[in-house]
């Protein structure tokens, strides 16, 4: 047993194992281990996660009595949302030291990306809990070497940001995710190591607050190394596509450094400055290549063009990022994508054993038991008795709210994620992230959720697909100013490499017009039930300029959230983004007629 004894683990640990050939072993062995033993697994990290918090004023409350086992632990502690534990972490936050969640400190808060529900949350953090979520980001080199050849031969230009960190009124760091993870020692003072991911951006750029100074230095680099990189990539499909944005308006500053061996005046941060010292160098010929290839209006292709040797492209593209699919493949040829690992705030989950492929349908992650006690909720329920299932006893084919308990102080914690049992890896099973369980449209108690509204814009951008163009982009708010109230989405759409518009060959106005309609046939039968009612008017798709969703990020940079966490609210409410979006708006339509409907569609 590890040092963590609620998991098995291979003779000599990933974290302990010198040598690249016995660190990979190691590795997969630990993961095979791992999953062959779920069950036992859960049952001991459970009784590990209740014994080491047994002195926690949260768990008190609920008369365990020593008792470690899932039946009592089932019986007396209820499933819980952030809301109901908010006045608990609120006292943490203002410095209340008792056990409250946890019997260990709480190191830091991570923060939740926020772009779901207002204020950011605090999420528990202890140092054991970093350890454990370290470890496990250290088996996804290994599991990549095991389907690409040769990714020790070269570099990745992997674009990673932090976000400048807050204290709480207790003094406790709060910070993303991604932040407290960079911000670690072992990532920070990483050696050389064929094993590890060998960046080409530097530390102090990727340590750098400043969202322009930190791409432009990555940029640089990446493109110095350009024949090295074997894969590129950040956290979200979404931010790859900036980044490509961000090369496209600066690609004559980037050759003008590079052929100069200078570096950008607004790079002013003395850290970046120092280090890059030792990458800028006069370089004509590799400017004049890369403005060649920036100057052409097509930029198909271009990840291939920059950066030949790229294997592939390492990005989440699952969930709400499968949207930025078609535009990756644009702008890469094509090439496969690597969504490695399932991780939240709250909790990291599993791995992608399977990591290479070419669209989120594909994309399955399996949960590794060692890293929380996981339970979860049927989607669909068969009866009010229906109970939560253990991680051994899900079914394949459904689908599933997860509940966590962890060893950073959430118990029974509903993390809102759906997920659809795809297969078992061993005893562990395989999962296809599908969104997001939270409601982003109402009217009147039709209550469509975020999977709905994803599934209804993929049907309806079918028709485009005729015309050479798609959906780059969307969000949505439920528009009640006017009786009956109705639902817009605000659609981003990709346009050719020249003009303005999409050349549809009939008339433009029919076309959106039946995108409308197509949205409404896939909404839910409570919506088309109270369309057909009369009490929610028309669905409006509002066609807004290309770049709109690149202000829309920048207003919510503007307003604290984090560069590298950000993701694109798919309902929004706030009167400022509802401004901003509408007065980027190039064309309206409204939906031409009712939406089928029968009481046949509806299953009580």
């Amino acid at each position: 047993m590890a040092a963590n004894s609620s998991s098995p683990s291979p003779k000599r640990s990933p974290a302990a194992a010198t040598e690249d050939d016995d660190y990979a072993k190691a590795a997969i062995q630990f993961i095979e281990e791992t999953t062959r033993n779920a069950g036992a697994v859960q049952k001991n990290v459970l009784a590990e996660i209740l014994t080491k918090n047994a002195d926690a004023e949260y768990l008190k409350g609920f008369n365990l009595a020593g008792a470690t086992d899932r039946k009592t632990f089932k019986s007396k502690v209820p499933v819980v949302t952030y809301e109901d534990l908010q006045p608990l972490i609120q006292r943490i936050a203002d410095g209340d030291t008792s056990p409250i969640l946890s019997a260990h400190p709480i190191s830091e808060f991570i923060l939740s990306s926020g772009t779901s529900s207002g204020e950011p949350k605090l999420i528990p953090y202890t140092k054991d809990e970093s350890d454990r979520r370290l470890r496990l980001c250290s088996l996804i080199t290994p599991i990549l070497n095991l389907h690409i050849n040769g990714l020790d031969k070269g570099k990745a230009l992997a674009f990673l940001y932090t976000k400048p960190e807050i204290k709480t009124k207790g003094g406790i760091i709060a910070r993303t995710t991604a932040t407290s993870l960079y911000k670690t020692d072992l990532f920070k003072t990483r050696p050389y190591n064929p094993s590890n991911n060998v960046y080409t951006s530097p530390v102090e750029a990727i340590l750098c607050g400043d969202p322009f100074q930190s791409t432009y230095t990555q940029m640089l680099c990446g493109l110095y190394e350009r024949e090295q990189i074997l894969r590129v990539g950040t956290l979200f499909a979404y931010g790859l596509i900036r980044i490509i944005k961000f090369l496209k308006n600066h690609w004559r500053e980037l050759t003008h450094d590079i052929r100069t061996g200078s570096l950008h005046p607004k790079v002013s941060d003395p850290s970046i400055r120092g280090c890059m010292t030792r990458v800028i160098r006069p370089d004509p010929d590799l400017a004049d290549l890369i403005a060649r290839e920036c100057a052409d209006d097509n930029w198909e292709g271009i990840i291939k063009r920059i950066w030949p040797n790229t294997k592939f492209l390492n990005v989440i593209v699952t969930g709400n990022m499968s949207r930025y699919i078609p535009t990756l493949d644009y702008y890469s040829g094509g090439l496969p994508k690597a969504s490695t690992i399932y991780a939240s705030s709250e909790c990291y989950y599993g791995l992608n054993l399977d990591p290479v492929s070419d669209g989120a349908s594909e994309v399955s992650y399996t949960l590794m038991p060692n890293m929380a006690y996981f339970e979860f909720s049927p989607l669909v329920v068969r009866d009010q008795s229906e109970v939560l299932v253990d991680l051994v006893d899900v079914e394949i084919g459904k689908e599933y709210e997860v509940v966590i308990t962890t060893f950073a102080g959430l118990y029974r914690y509903r993390g809102g994620d759906v997920l659809q049992v795809t297969g078992f890896h061993n005893s562990a099973p395989k999962f296809k992230f599908v969104g997001r369980k939270n409601v982003v449209l109402n009217i009147d108690w039709e209550k469509t959720s975020e999977v709905e509204l994803q599934a209804a814009v993929e049907n309806a951008s079918q028709l485009l697909q005729a015309f050479n163009t798609s959906v780059v982009e969307y969000t949505s708010f439920a528009d009640t100013t006017k009786i009956p109230g109705h639902y817009v989405v605000y659609w981003e759409l990709l346009l050719p490499a020249k003009g303005d518009s999409v050349n549809f060959p009939i008339d433009e106005v029919v076309v959106l017009e039946n995108c409308c309609l197509a949205m409404e046939e896939s909404l839910n039968p409570m919506y088309r039930l109270l369309r057909v009612e009369g009490s929610i008017g028309p669905l409006e798709i509002r066609v807004v300029k290309s770049g709109t969703f690149e202000e829309v990020m920048n207003h919510a940079i503007s307003r604290g959230a984090s560069i590298g966490q950000y993701k694109v609210p798919r309902g929004v409410s706030s009167k400022p983004i509802v401004e901003l979006l509408d007065s980027r708006v190039v064309s309206t339509h409204l939906s031409p007629s009712m939406p089928k409907w029968n009481s046949e569609f509806i299953k009580f």
